[in-house]
């Protein structure tokens, strides 16, 4: 194999990787982390009900199961990432201005991280929106959830 071919088969082969292979191989590792949580949740509560069988397995699952997030902490978790995109997309869009005022680079490479600039700013405003939006209409259900909270705290 030549040179040039060698360069345009790992030119395929990179965008193959990094598109296909690599969320497979992130949702696959989710998968994973999720079914070994539930086989150690399992596994308490087996050996638990096995030194003491009068054990109250509903207060005992309710302990030992993951917390569910309130709608406040997923509502701050769309901000952040809507801060992370936004700036991500603002500083492609600097460099990418930066580097087309300088000169030397190449205009296509200019071009693609200008619209990824593009694209994650959109996407970061988006989320943005979505915060907004979201709190809003879901004020009455996190005061709700947050009162929730605070009586179940009281009671422990």
């Amino acid at each position: 194999m030549g040179h040039l071919e060698i360069s345009a088969f790992m030119s395929l082969l990179i965008p193959i990787a990094c598109g296909c292979i690599l969320p497979i191989f992130a949702i696959w590792m989710g998968i994973r982390k999720e079914i070994n949580e539930s086989k150690n949740r399992t596994q308490v509560l087996l050996s638990a009900i096995e030194k003491n069988p009068d054990v109250d397995i509903e207060e005992l699952m309710a302990k030992i199961s993951p917390k569910k997030k309130l709608l406040k902490e997923k509502l701050l978790n769309k901000l952040l990432a809507g801060c992370i995109t936004s700036f991500l997309g603002i500083g492609l869009l600097g460099y990418t201005t930066y580097a087309g005022y300088v000169g030397g680079s190449n205009s296509d490479d200019i071009k693609g991280l200008c619209l990824a600039g593009i694209i994650l700013l959109g996407v970061g405003i988006a989320l943005f929106i979505n915060y907004y939006v979201g709190k809003k209409m879901l004020a009455k259900e996190m005061e709700a959830e947050e009162a929730q909270a605070a009586s179940r705290n009281v009671k422990i």
